[in-house]
């Protein structure tokens, strides 16, 4: 089956800063968590194409990590590899999306409560910490660093939980619902939403009130897919099974 057609080529930053690499770790994971990185922030939206040859050239690597690499993002339903043709960023997985969403609520409804049940103000203290980075990077309008905080928010959870290696599983199959969550935070108030949600949350841990907790997560984790319909309107290429921009304006089938 051919491949669809690609998107035009975002430019990769350059090696000289973000693409430099740690020569004391292995390449692979250092081009794998690079490039998943551009791919969860939409830096390279779904569509573009990978080459090669012009990641190894940027990345100052042979073929062999960047190929590893581009292995472990097709695990992850990233980028779909159509052999002896090209390599593309993935369109967006409802499905996955959802998936993982499941797993991350069943997950995070455990730890918080278990948190408010033994409240630890030294933990309370971080995540309002997280919270007031958040508020700042929310203030500049920088949605890259407002993302990472909000991965540490919840990653302090898991870690407080003593639940680390769940936080890795977790972030392995949140490459989708990640790149719904990207395209929705800019929607008007819904920085202010997370915000506001996390700091429910975490006074909720802080006081001991545990059905409480689990109540404000269960709002905070629900609010992007609650919202797709409007997503899938505005951004019809990026998630696969979307109805052509054509067919929906001439009353095609909805998209299930």
């Amino acid at each position: 089956m051919a491949p669809p057609s690609a998107a035009p080529r975002p430019a990769i930053p350059s090696r000289s800063s973000n693409n430099r690499l740690d020569r004391s770790r292995r390449a692979a994971p250092q081009v794998f968590e690079r490039l998943r990185d551009l791919i969860t922030s939409l830096t390279l939206p779904p569509g573009t194409p990978l080459s090669r040859a012009e990641l190894a050239a940027e990345f100052g690597l042979s073929s062999t990590p960047i190929r590893d690499a581009l292995m472990r993002l097709a695990e992850e339903g990233l980028v779909d590899v159509f052999p002896q043709h090209a390599t593309l960023v993935s369109r967006i997985d409802v499905r996955s999306a959802e998936q993982a969403h499941f797993l991350r609520q069943a997950l995070e409804l455990e730890i918080v409560r278990l948190l408010a049940l033994s409240p630890d103000a030294d933990l309370v203290a971080h995540l309002y910490d997280l919270i007031a980075q958040q508020r700042g990077f929310a203030k500049n309008g920088d949605l890259e660093s407002f993302m990472a905080a909000d991965n540490e928010f919840h990653a302090a959870l898991y870690a407080a939980a003593d639940k680390r290696e769940l936080w890795v599983l977790v972030r392995s199959r949140s490459g989708h619902i990640d790149r719904l969550r990207r395209l929705h935070l800019p929607s008007s108030g819904k920085a202010q939403d997370i915000l506001r949600h996390h700091r429910l949350i975490a006074r909720s841990i802080g006081e001991g009130r545990p059905d409480e907790a689990q109540m404000h997560l269960r709002v905070h984790l629900s609010g992007t897919l609650s919202d797709l319909a409007r997503i899938r309107d505005l951004h019809p290429n990026y998630l696969a099974g979307s109805p052509p921009a054509a067919s929906r304006s001439q009353g095609g089938p909805a998209d299930g």
